[in-house]
């Protein structure tokens, strides 16, 4: 049995594949694994074949434990027009295939809440109008029983949230705190820095992340200023490094490679010695 995803040594190494068929993906699997990864981040919008045969032949094929994500883009970056009750049973049918665990992101099942909120603004985290993030206790009911449903099939869920906009550190911890609540098995937060004044709170956030949250968490800054809470972050506790083993025009250009990645573990190792 492949190793849950939350308990893999900090920071683990996720090699992102997206690609449009199976023997495309197995091929980009093998190269994450020659590089270093730990686990994979399978993008399953990104496939042309979404049939329970065609994932099985992806993720038994993996010796590392597979992240099944469907952020509902092809792989030329186009929406993929799932709707969210058809993103929900392809998440269970990567499950079902072997997945070890899902990414389940803050908005499912409340589709406008992707681009912008839509609750009642009485939250620290919810000012500047950040995207992904869910208030309403109905569609919070609903992603509770979902996280359930996938933990009595055996996977693990990685709740992610991508505000979108420059947080404080403390408004990510609170984030991190009021995502907890729904049980996931990893929370993935991911804010943005345009400047160095965003880049310390960033790096702040992950501090005071890994002292409040029990939860393990993976938490960096896009954004102009932050690249380096991609390398810095992981360092500091992050759970996860998401990373490309070669860059595509499918690829988010600011995550770092495998190599790169690799050499950032390797500095964890002996700061902890």
């Amino acid at each position: 049995m492949k190793q849950k995803l939350s308990q893999l040594t900090a920071p683990a190494l996720a090699g992102v594949v997206k690609e449009k068929s199976a023997k495309a993906a197995i091929a980009e699997i093998n190269n994450c694994v020659y590089d270093g990864a730990d686990m994979i981040d399978l993008h399953l919008s990104c496939l042309e074949n979404t049939e329970i045969d065609e994932l099985r032949k992806i993720i038994t094929f993996s010796k590392l434990p597979v992240l099944a994500l469907n952020y509902n883009t092809t792989y030329e970056g186009e929406n993929a027009g799932y709707s969210e009750d058809d993103r929900a049973d392809l998440f269970l049918r990567a499950v079902e295939a072997g997945a070890a665990g899902i990414d389940m992101q803050g908005y499912t099942f409340h589709l406008p809440s992707k681009n912008e909120f839509c609750g009642e603004d009485k939250y620290s985290f919810t000012k500047e109008n950040p995207k992904e993030i869910i208030t309403d206790e109905e569609i919070i009911a609903k992603q509770c029983e979902f996280i359930e449903k996938v933990h009595t099939m055996g996977a693990e869920v990685l709740l992610s949230c991508h505000p979108g906009i420059p947080m404080t550190a403390e408004q990510v911890v609170d984030l991190a705190l009021f995502l907890e609540k729904r049980n996931p098995d990893i929370i993935k937060i991911v804010t943005r820095a345009d400047n160095d004044s965003d880049l310390i709170e960033s790096i702040k956030a992950m501090i005071l992340l890994k002292r409040e949250i029990k939860t393990p968490i993976a938490y960096h800054a896009n954004g102009k200023a932050g690249m380096l809470t991609r390398i810095i972050n992981p360092l500091l506790g992050g759970q996860i490094a998401f990373c490309v083993d070669r860059y595509t025009e499918a690829s988010v250009m600011e995550q770092i490679d495998l190599r790169t990645a690799a050499v950032v573990q390797n500095v964890k190792k002996i700061t902890e010695d």
